[in-house]
């Protein structure tokens, strides 16, 4: 079998270490970096401490608007695609390199399967959402991380092709955790070694990092939690609070570091107090490293961790973030919600049946 597995973003680059490993034991793969997290720090930094395969193709796309970066992606990835002949297209999550790799290979008639597929916020603002929607109604296999992901198809006439393997990133995770003691602070030493406890934050979607009042309400929420708060920040958030001149607001109340590598980060998470945070998937390490989380969206994909107690969705506002920080602590029994780290081998060999047959 020959996949060509399509990534871009850091959550899509610990999927795909999973992934790629499980299929390159019996299979062929082309592996595909559209460029789309250039920064050493977003990229480079996955695939070595991650041990993913060097892409076959790099495409380099780079940032731009998410029109002129989806356009680009598809043409680079439609000549990979022609050249390559691939028995199916394999894409993670919901990014613009996501929905670029699965309109080629609905336009080229190539089988598609998506992993991470049914996720809904019910959030039509956000990119990611509307990236995920078309992916999965392009997709002849739809991998759901979880029953509800398999309902929500389900509730938009999709049917055929569905099976629910698990979280791809619980594998990886398992896979790392006792590789952190060695490695969890090596990034952040001076800032977390000093401190008795802190909150962990990361904000990049840019509803919130584009939008002058809701990364205003953030950051002071973050700036007035009665714990340190550590913020590994992405380079478009640094970019934003400059110039929306919240820089010295910031840097007066919360400690700003550079981003960090996959196993520091997680090291990171397992050590905080609570992690408040805009992502999708650092809700999920959260919630698998016992550590409560406080989601700085109005919605979230991941609706399973706040049924459960474990996350609150407090949006961008600064009395509610000081409130859930402040709180987060008293957990109640953590209920078993993506599998037992065994997903990748459950693609692949699903991709073996189906498609090989």
């Amino acid at each position: 079998m020959n996949v060509l597995s399509i990534v871009g973003a850091r959550p899509q680059f610990v999927k795909a270490a999973a992934v790629s490993r499980q299929l390159r034991e019996d299979h062929d793969e082309t592996l595909v970096h559209t460029g789309q997290h250039y920064d050493a720090e977003l990229s480079d930094v996955f695939f070595e401490e991650l041990a993913i395969p060097e892409p076959d193709h790099n495409l380099g796309v780079g940032s731009d608007t998410h029109a002129a970066q989806t356009a680009e992606m598809m043409v680079e990835i439609e000549r990979v695609v022609a050249d390559a002949d691939p028995d199916v297209v394999l894409v993670y999550g919901d990014t613009n390199s996501t929905l670029a790799g699965a309109l080629v290979a609905a336009k080229e008639t190539t089988p598609l399967a998506h992993v991470e597929a049914g996720l809904r916020s019910g959030d039509f603002s956000m990119p990611e959402e509307i990236n995920r929607v078309l992916t999965d109604h392009c997709s002849d296999l739809l991998f759901a991380p979880t029953a509800a992901a398999r309902e929500n198809l389900e509730h938009e006439g999709i049917a055929e092709g569905v099976s629910v393997p698990g979280d791809v990133m619980y594998d990886t995770l398992l896979g790392v955790r006792d590789r952190l003691d060695a490695v969890e602070t090596i990034a952040v030493p001076d800032v977390v070694d000093s401190l008795d406890e802190f909150v962990l934050a990361t904000v990049h979607r840019a509803k919130n990092t584009d939008d002058p009042d809701r990364i205003a309400e953030i950051v002071d929420g973050l700036a007035d939690c009665s714990s340190p708060v550590v913020f590994p920040a992405h380079p478009r958030t640094v970019a934003a609070l400059q110039e929306f001149d919240l820089w010295e607001r910031a840097t007066e109340g919360i400690e700003i570091v550079d981003p960090v590598g996959y196993l520091s980060f997680v090291g990171l998470v397992e050590r905080a107090r609570c992690v408040a945070t805009d992502s999708g998937g650092v809700q999920k390490e959260a919630f698998y490293l016992d550590t409560p989380c406080v989601t700085l969206r109005d919605t979230t994909e991941w609706t399973e961790t706040v049924d459960a107690g474990w996350n609150r969705l407090v949006g961008a506002d600064a009395e509610r973030i000081v409130d859930a920080v402040d709180a987060a602590g008293d957990l109640p029994p953590k209920p078993d919600l993506y599998g037992n780290g065994t997903a990748a081998s459950r693609i692949v060999r699903t991709l073996e049946s189906e498609v090989e047959r």
